[in-house]
């Protein structure tokens, strides 16, 4: 089984492609145009780089979320199109899941971050067990010293990973709270991995865990500015 895997959370947008034998390709770009811009192109650069064609890919992973919502839309839009080409289901992976996956086997919990805007991040903590990372708290935006305060000193850990592009723009706030508590990643551990969104969606489709694409929308947590304006 063949899975292409697609992660526009971020402007670190990635592609990767995996296999039952391991990881065939991943492109990953810190990119300043738009994911519409570079996405597509990206992905016809991994599939010619590993020999393959759209049409040998069995599964689509995405990452559904929270993050921007453009990118989001976009990763999401093009999965559903190539699944609708191609007749090959989707596996919807949860983003902050998929970040903390940059550390397994770790003895502290994680917590991933990402910016949300607006001083606030997209926040989650995981802990490791039984060969699988396990949700601590659920998906939340929130203020970086009020997730901080609130949620991880009422735990009974003593240090926590850091980790995810709110963590580093919120380094100062969380190190007020936490102070040597906080663990923060090196910078190759703090951005997501397209990789760790294709493994999950393997694992999600040996086991049949399969989204409908119809049904499948982008986890925002909150609403978007326009529908804010809107009044909806």
């Amino acid at each position: 089984m063949k899975i292409l895997a697609i992660d526009t959370s971020t402007m670190l947008g990635g592609i990767a492609i995996m296999d039952e034998q391991g990881l065939i390709a991943e492109s990953r770009l810190n990119i300043r145009s738009t994911h519409s811009e570079r996405l597509m192109t990206e992905i016809e650069h991994c599939l010619k780089q590993a020999g393959l064609k759209i049409s040998d890919i069995d599964v689509f992973a995405v990452a559904i979320g929270p993050g921007s919502f453009t990118g989001l839309r976009i990763g999401l839009s093009t999965v559903k199109g190539f699944s609708y080409a191609t007749g090959k289901p989707i596996v919807s992976v949860p983003t902050l899941e998929a970040l903390a996956w940059n550390f397994p086997y770790s003895r502290y919990p994680v917590c991933t971050m990402l910016d949300a805007r607006k001083k606030e991040v997209y926040a989650a903590l995981f802990k490791w067990e039984n060969e699988n990372f396990i949700k601590l708290t659920g998906e939340t935006s929130a203020r970086p010293e009020e997730f901080t305060r609130n949620v991880l000193l009422n735990t009974d850990y003593d240090k926590f990973i850091f980790t995810g592009e709110g963590a580093i723009l919120y380094r100062d706030k969380i190190i007020e709270v936490m102070g040597k508590r906080a663990i923060f990643a090196s910078p190759e551990k703090m951005v997501p991995s397209s990789a760790n969104v294709a493994s999950i969606g393997f694992k999600k489709a040996i086991m049949g865990d399969f989204s409908e694409p119809i049904n499948l929308t982008p986890f925002y947590i909150r609403k978007s500015e326009a529908e804010v304006k809107a009044g909806q």
